[in-house]
């Protein structure tokens, strides 16, 4: 049995105060991102730094992986000290922390190499996490050096058809390692210092969301982002491909910086928790349906009763009503759209975040007049849109299924999945018109710095919800 060197380095080695440090840093991720968790992940990315400090970050996915009791879980991890080629998997029967002993699964077939040569925090961090979250999991961990694209590939070939229900996999890396320490200052620290890592981990982060592996390792290149965990992850994203692909969603469950944690940016590393799911875990259950309509349609008749700008939150449904994702209101009468307003970005959860929109459907869209104003029924359409997933170009793209976002120059354009509906447009057509949406000329989304994103959108619809 290998007795894992981090204990007592990297966390405590006395097992009370690494599960206090454990339960903490849980609490503190369900404070951070809210209760809700979208369910049964086929992957994840989780960072790999000391409790103390991506903890809180990891927290999330182990959350995540708790609710979800998987059978076995693939960890790809790495070695940061270079030397392996290829995929392997530590020759040690079980590791020990000081929350126990965990039995090493080594049923993949890969190569096996003695622990001594891989032994690495990019795993072995994990473990105090995996015997809280999920001590019944079979731990099968794979270590990834150097590969071909095509060696990638090939063990992408190979993982994917191993996976069954009850697996999921898992990949261990940090995002950007800013300061001189790690040779890599492209800015230098400043008050800003915070916001500018945000968004060169968000390209990365957004890069990943394509499952497209050469277009994630094209980012960091171009970025230059020295994220540690690069192999793990572009593996991870192959394996996506050939479980599902375009039906897989990238979601981001948390994120934060060490600079943040410590307060000091001119050297700090970049944590983020991904999940990656299949459309279903974004659908709202039936009696979510009702409360958000109700919610949406009370907001409404009370706002048109008294004048005064009120949310009236929605009231029973599931735990799903906790979410935070993006959504959008539309307000019609017959025909007419009176007012479309959302937020893309995950702020409130939906049962404070849909009456919200209502009210800036109704007061706050500059290019009608107040609905709030109109007489007679309005019609009430909520979508609440799953994660964007970034798209090389029009052939990610499905009409009638998916949503667009245009990111280009400083200006972002949507149309939504339902947008199309009654035109005989081309998916092409779609996009020029979500390019007239930036404000741009209509061929904008072939521009080699434009962004593109698709969505998809679960649409709640309420007729004659509100008289005046």
């Amino acid at each position: 049995m290998h007795p894992s060197p981090y204990s007592g380095s990297w966390y405590p080695a006395r097992p009370s105060d690494l599960e206090t440090l454990l339960a903490a840093a849980s609490e503190k991720s369900r404070r951070r991102t809210g209760p809700f968790l979208p369910p049964d992940a086929l992957a994840y990315v989780v960072p790999h730094a000391g409790p103390a400090y991506s903890g809180v970050v990891a927290s999330a996915v182990y959350r995540a992986i708790e609710q979800q009791r998987p059978e076995r879980i693939v960890v790809l991890a790495f070695p940061h000290h270079g030397g392996l080629r290829g995929v392997a998997s530590p020759e040690v029967e079980a590791i020990s922390t000081p929350l126990g002993r965990v039995e090493i699964d080594p049923a993949l077939g890969f190569p096996r190499v003695p622990e001594e040569e891989v032994c690495d925090h990019s795993f072995e961090i994990q473990l105090p996490f995996l015997q809280r979250a999920a001590p019944a999991a079979r731990v099968a961990p794979l270590y990834i050096g150097r590969m071909t694209a095509a060696e990638r590939r090939a063990a992408a070939d190979r993982l994917a058809a191993a996976w069954e229900p009850g697996t999921v996999f898992l990949a261990s890396s940090d995002f950007t390692h800013y300061g001189p320490d790690f040779g890599f200052v492209p800015f230098p620290a400043s008050h800003d210092t915070g916001d500018l890592l945000r968004d060169l981990d968000e390209e990365s982060i957004e890069a990943a969301s394509s499952l497209d592996a050469e277009l994630f390792l094209e980012t960091l290149r171009e970025n230059g982002s020295t994220v540690c965990g690069t192999g793990p992850i572009a593996l991870l994203l192959d394996i996506l491909q050939r479980l599902g692909g375009g039906g897989i969603y990238q979601a981001e469950l948390d994120y934060q910086t060490s600079g943040e944690i410590t307060g000091d940016f001119r050297h700090s590393v970049s944590y983020a928790a991904l999940g990656y799911y299949r459309r279903q875990a974004f659908e709202l259950p039936e009696p979510d349906h009702a409360a958000l309509l109700d919610s949406a349609e009370e907001t409404l008749r009370r706002l048109r009763a008294t004048g005064v700008r009120r949310p009236v939150p929605a009231r029973g449904g599931s735990a799903a009503l906790q979410a935070r994702c993006g959504a959008f209101v539309s307000l019609h009468r017959g025909d007419e759209l009176l007012g479309c307003i959302g937020n893309c970005w995950r702020k409130l959860p939906l049962a404070q975040h849909v009456p919200e929109l209502v009210l800036a459907a109704a007061l706050d869209d500059p290019r009608f007049r107040p609905a709030v104003k109109t007489q007679g029924p309005i019609d009430i359409e909520i979508s609440v849109l799953t994660p964007f997933r970034r798209v090389r170009g029009v052939e990610g793209f499905q009409l009638g299924k998916h949503g667009a976002l245009l990111r280009l120059a400083g200006r972002t354009g949507l149309l939504l999945p339902q947008v199309a509906a009654g035109y005989e447009w081309t998916a092409e057509e779609f996009w020029q018109h979500t390019a007239r949406k930036c404000m741009l000329g209509r061929h904008a989304w072939r521009d080699p710095q434009a962004r593109l994103f698709v969505f998809e959108a679960q649409v709640l619809a309420r007729a004659a919800a509100a008289e005046a």
